[in-house]
């Protein structure tokens, strides 16, 4: 009796999930004026073309997600082995747990419950220490791109300039040095009594050696790499005229700023429109082209992957383990 409620409670969550998921992102693709403004800038753009670019688009965003997954596979090595297709399918099942989560902390769940059940809680700190590389790339690449933009916009006074610079660096080390001494933190939350005993959650911290987070952190760099990659293409395909470091700069603030404000995926296309009306208008006026394909890379990005990682929730056992291919 006990393992058909189980099954029951299960069946339930899993339903709940997947419907709330769709419900919320039908409501906000409803109500996007920008995909529509997207559409009507392409009306004039021959089919071959749009096809190509926008299919290169979407390949970038298969690749972006394919090397998060081989990261996360490596993340969890020391704890647990998974297969590449098992860790491509937590990759994308978190996805479509983090469209109605504050700050994506559902992608966290929708992971670890591929994991056995006495390695989850685990699994929650290799995948901290992931995003932890993943912010650390953001937030040095947007120090160094909003330094540039002030110098270039900003009539600051070259002593502000200065200080602004050290400060920056400073922030840029400090990142570096915390990311590549993670195991510091398992050092601290044991020399705490209250945190003491569940040192066998966050032990593993202890077990990523610099050489490793290196490795890591490569990853990062190419999904970082990838995603600056699909904003390039449809910037400039679609404001041609805008010169190319501008949109890398942009581009980088854009990321920086993101990763500051708490949001929720669904409703992190207004933020990222603001914040690209904002910065883009210092080096061109196409401010509906430079939403629209904001809006675009949204869909692509986090749309997309979450509705295909609906199919994925489904092959959860939340009481037990993965349920096999």
């Amino acid at each position: 009796m006990i393992s058909k409620y189980k099954t029951i409670v299960s069946t339930l969550l899993k339903v709940s999930i997947v419907t709330l998921a769709f419900w919320m992102i039908y409501t906000k693709l409803s109500s996007n004026s920008n995909l529509k403004d997207f559409r009507k800038l392409i009306e004039a753009i021959p089919q071959p073309e749009i096809t190509m670019v926008l299919g290169i688009v979407v390949f970038l965003m298969l690749v972006n997600w394919g090397l998060e997954a081989l990261k996360w596979r490596r993340l969890v090595r020391p704890i647990e082995k998974l297969s590449l297709w098992r860790s491509l399918e937590s990759v994308f099942c978190g996805l479509t747990w983090a469209v109605f989560t504050p700050n994506r902390i559902g992608e966290y769940g929708g992971r670890v419950f591929f994991l056995s059940p006495k390695r989850r809680i685990i699994g929650v700190v290799a995948m901290a220490v992931g995003n932890i590389g993943q912010m650390v790339l953001t937030n040095i690449f947007g120090a160094i791109a909003i330094c540039i933009f002030l110098y270039r916009f900003a009539d600051l006074d070259y002593r502000l300039e200065y200080a602004l610079i050290a400060l920056s660096t400073m922030f840029c080390l400090f990142f570096i040095i915390f990311y590549f001494n993670i195991r510091w933190l398992n050092g601290i939350l044991l020399s705490m009594r209250f945190t003491r005993k569940y040192k066998k959650f966050y032990s593993i911290l202890g077990r990523y050696q610099k050489k490793e987070l290196f490795k890591i952190l490569l990853f990062c760099v190419a999904r970082y790499l990838v995603f600056s990659t699909q904003y390039f293409i449809l910037f400039f395909w679609l404001i041609p005229d805008l010169y190319y470091m501008d949109i890398l700069m942009m581009t980088c603030i854009l990321f920086f700023v993101q990763s500051t404000l708490p949001s929720l995926d669904l409703f992190d296309i207004g933020v990222r429109s603001v914040t690209a009306s904002y910065f883009f208008s210092y080096v061109t006026d196409q401010d509906v082209a430079v939403i629209a394909c904001t809006a675009s890379i949204w869909l692509i990005n986090i749309i997309i992957p979450a509705i295909l990682g609906s199919y994925f929730v489904f092959k959860l056992n939340f009481f037990g383990t993965l349920k096999r291919n």
